[in-house]
């Protein structure tokens, strides 16, 4: 089965779903289906912590939207890939957004004969076809850290060539480095 285009959930205000039922006979929600989101901190993550990245860029989204796990998935590998074969392995990539929110569909049959196979309106809450995480305006969708100038600009230009796989319009912010920890 193809998903449905991004603008049936995206632009759409809603109430953040993520209740499933604890009783399976009552429930409404069956089974929640996984993320996709595979792993949320790439890079060298001592290294960010121990404030080896001077140069941090944040991804902020500039509109209030719901970014679906794939979409958030795709650009993590886009950025991922990238950033292992231009800069190497001195840079820090973390998502900062969780699909948390459980996206329903109302399949609703079309064609000769459909009218007495389907239930309408009257059971419409849905099955559960994914997940999304619900992003705020001015909210980080991505952090990025790398050491030099000559890897910021790099970075920068793939988050230019990024935004065609977001949901939303996006900007840009360079935050100062995190302050090393000390280890007593």
């Amino acid at each position: 089965m193809a998903l449905r285009k991004a603008g049936a959930y995206s632009k759409r205000y809603t109430r953040p779903y993520t209740r499933k039922s604890k009783v399976q006979s009552k429930a409404y929600i069956k089974a929640v289906p996984p993320s996709k989101v595979v792993k949320f901190k790439m890079g060298d993550i001592v290294g960010f912590d121990n404030g080896k990245y001077p140069i941090v860029i944040h991804i902020i989204s500039k509109e209030a939207v719901q970014m679906r796990d794939n979409s958030i998935e795709s650009v993590r590998q886009y950025f991922n890939r990238f950033l292992v074969e231009r800069v190497g392995k001195e840079f820090y990539l973390e998502v900062k957004v969780y699909p948390h929110h459980i996206q329903r569909e109302n399949k609703m049959l079309t064609g000769a004969g459909a009218d007495r196979m389907q239930t309408g309106m009257s059971q419409s809450f849905g099955r559960t076809v994914g997940r999304a995480a619900l992003v705020k305006a001015g909210q980080t969708i991505f952090i990025i850290g790398v050491k030099d100038q000559r890897s910021e600009v790099i970075a920068r230009e793939l988050i230019r060539s990024s935004k065609a796989r977001m949901p939303c319009r996006v900007s840009t912010q360079t935050v100062p480095a995190p302050v090393a920890k000390k280890v007593d």
